[in-house]
C-alpha cells in the first residue's frame, strides 16, 4: 500500500501531466495569427478583379474634358494678326521702294520728267537774326545749318535746292529759328529765341519746272507781341520744264 505522502505525490505528478495535455490540444486547435490576418491567394485574387472592374467602370463613366471654347477665337484671332502683320510688311516695302526712288531723283536727278527749285527768302526785320535752317523733301533732310555770327542772317536769300524729282506729291518742311537782337534798351532781346516751323505739299507735274520759295516774315502789325511775329509761307510757281521764267 501507498503511503499518504507518495499518495499525493502520484495525484499531483497526474495532475500536471493532465494540464500539459490541454494546454497542447488547445495550441493545436487555435490558427496561427498570420494566417488569420492574411488573406489566401486564390480570395486575394478573388478581391482584386472587382476593383479593377470597378475603377474601368469608373473611368468609362467619366466624360472626356470639354474642348475650350475660347481655343477659336484665339485662332481666329491669330490669322487677323497674321494678316495685319503681312499688310505692314507690304506697306513698308512699298515705302521702301518709294524712298529708293525719291533718293535717286532728289539726290542724282536720274529722272528729268518734273523739277523742283527750292528757295529760302529772309524778309525778317533787325529784331531777329537767322541762327539755325533746316529743310527737308518728303522726309530727307536736304539742307541743315546753324551759325550764330550772323553770316547766314545775311543771306537774305538763296538756293536750297535745285533737281528732279519724281512727278506727284511732295511735301518741303522747314525749321527757322531766330535769336532776338538789339541794342541798348532793347538788348533784352538777345536772351530769347524763337523757333518756327512749318510745311507745304505740292504736285510736281510731267515735264513742268516747280519754284517753291519759303519766305520768313513778320505778321501782324506793332501791336502784336514778338513771339508771335515769326512766321513762314509758301509761294508756288510752275513753269515748262527748261523755261524758268518762261510760260506758266
Amino acid at each position: 500500500m501507498f503511503t499518504p505522502d507518495l499518495r499525493r505525490a502520484l495525484v499531483c505528478a497526474v495532475g500536471i501531466t493532465i494540464g500539459l495535455c490541454v494546454v497542447g490540444q488547445d495550441a493545436l486547435a487555435q490558427p496561427a495569427t498570420g494566417d488569420k490576418d492574411t488573406p489566401a491567394a486564390g480570395e486575394s485574387g478573388d478581391k482584386a478583379a472587382p476593383d479593377k472592374g470597378e475603377a474601368g467602370a469608373a473611368d468609362a463613366a467619366t466624360p472626356a474634358p470639354e474642348p475650350n471654347p475660347t481655343s477659336g477665337s484665339y485662332v481666329v484671332q491669330l490669322k487677323e494678326l497674321e494678316q495685319r502683320v503681312n499688310e505692314l510688311k507690304e506697306r513698308i516695302f512699298r515705302s521702301k521702294a518709294r524712298l529708293n526712288l525719291l533718293k535717286e531723283t532728289v539726290l542724282h536727278g536720274v529722272i528729268a520728267g518734273s523739277r523742283a527749285i527750292i528757295k529760302h527768302k529772309n524778309e525778317m526785320g533787325s529784331s531777329f537774326r537767322l541762327v539755325k535752317l533746316v529743310y527737308a523733301l518728303d522726309g530727307a533732310k536736304i539742307y541743315s545749318k546753324s551759325d550764330d555770327t550772323g553770316a547766314l542772317d545775311e543771306k537774305r536769300e538763296f538756293e536750297i535746292f535745285n533737281g528732279s524729282i519724281v512727278p506727284g506729291n511732295h511735301t518741303i518742311s522747314v525749321q527757322m529759328i531766330f535769336r532776338g537782337h538789339g541794342y541798348g534798351i532793347f538788348s533784352y532781346l538777345r536772351g530769347y529765341k524763337f523757333t518756327v516751323r512749318s510745311s507745304h505739299t505740292f504736285t510736281a507735274a510731267e515735264g513742268r519746272q516747280n519754284v517753291i520759295t519759303s519766305k520768313a516774315y513778320e505778321k501782324g502789325n506793332i501791336t502784336t507781341e514778338l513771339k508771335d511775329r515769326p512766321a513762314v509761307k509758301f509761294e508756288v510757281n510752275l513753269y515748262s520744264a527748261g523755261k524758268k521764267g518762261g510760260s506758266k
